[in-house]
């Protein structure tokens, strides 16, 4: 990462600070934050939520970590343009859609021996071969399948050059250190690199890159090839989803002009000012919400144990909005076709 490049944190702050369309609404951080320490208390949301979902690993090992890589590498662009007609995939009697439908094919793929989780195979994988792995169950095809391809021949090839061929030698390299990772990962692997110009500033969200170390850590538990220390330094993943959960519970407020024009369908390009200062804002509230649930548990010992962190914040947003889909669908989501997210 060139020190030119203000790290996602840094470039949330400066966003939020110049954001003419996108406002934080202060007042509204300490009742989420006492909610999601609420959820905790009752062990309705905790660093073990993500392993108790059906298609992720249940093993913390390279096969494990090697999946989590594939994933992320392809983690972006799953909306539909029309909610009656989505790429949908049907794995063990239940139907995906969305991020979950890319975690279904590749398990799909995986009992089919297919190895998609080894980069000898994608990183030579044809375009014909990626189009039934991602086969689709409903009359809709997955987006953006030739980017996909693209990605998966780039990674693949570094790591057979540099890595052993396996995503846990880049882990190993980085000394239990998230950030370390971090700037490996966007450093060579340039589909990773979600960077733009803001305010004559460079600066970076790295959405799938810093989803790819959460994974990690939450797919080994916060332990072994999942342990770092500096974990907390991770800020959430600006994506399209998330900052729709942002505005329902009120942290979050959109000027007129850009609901009016989000409503109306209008495409975003990637750099364009209102779609940075949605990602931008979306990045700064989770960690002033963060900040505040860290105060609340200093001042109560009762609470000692409970955890939560920006990765956390944004699983239980992205899930709250997912499981209440009616209740958000006012909230327009801003619509974009991009590698990053």
């Amino acid at each position: 990462m060139a020190d030119s490049v203000l790290y996602p944190r840094e470039s949330a702050k400066f966003i939020a600070d110049h954001s003419k369309d996108v406002k934080i609404k202060t007042s509204a951080i300490g009742p989420l934050a006492k909610l999601l320490i609420e959820k905790s208390t009752k062990n309705e949301f905790n660093l073990g939520s993500w392993k108790q979902h059906e298609l992720n690993p249940q093993a913390s090992d390279q096969a494990a970590i090697d999946w989590v890589f594939f994933c992320d590498t392809l983690n972006f662009s799953f909306w539909s343009e029309d909610d009656s007609k989505k790429f949908m995939v049907r794995y063990k009697e239940r139907e995906y859609t969305g991020y979950w439908s890319l975690c279904a094919a590749l398990n799909r793929a995986l009992d089919e021996d297919i190895p998609l989780r080894d980069p000898k195979y994608y990183s030579a994988v044809t375009k014909e071969q990626l189009a039934h792995t991602f086969r689709s169950d409903s009359a809709y095809d997955i987006p953006m399948l030739e980017e996909r391809l693209s990605n998966l021949h780039e990674a693949g090839a570094v790591l057979l050059e540099k890595y052993n061929g396996t995503f846990l030698t880049c882990i190993q390299q980085c000394d239990k250190s998230a950030q370390k990772l971090l700037q490996l990962i966007v450093s060579e692997f340039p589909s990773y690199r979600d960077e733009t110009v803001f305010q004559g500033k460079k600066v970076s969200f790295y959405k799938r890159a810093q989803i790819l170390i959460a994974d990690l850590w939450l797919v080994c538990q916060g332990q072994g090839h999942g342990e770092f220390h500096d974990i907390d330094t991770i800020t959430m993943f600006a994506d399209y989803r998330v900052p729709q959960a942002l505005v329902y519970f009120g942290v979050m407020e959109y000027s007129e002009t850009l609901t009016d024009t989000l409503k109306k369908g209008t495409m975003l390009r990637s750099g364009d000012r209102l779609e940075v200062e949605i990602r931008g804002c979306s990045i700064w509230v989770i960690e002033l919400v963060s900040e505040e649930i860290k105060k609340i548990l200093a001042a109560d010992p009762s609470l000692v144990g409970v955890k939560w962190n920006s990765i956390l914040i944004d699983n239980y947003l992205w899930d709250y909005r997912r499981d209440h889909d009616k209740e958000t669908k006012h909230i327009p989501m801003h619509r974009i076709r991009c590698i990053y997210y």
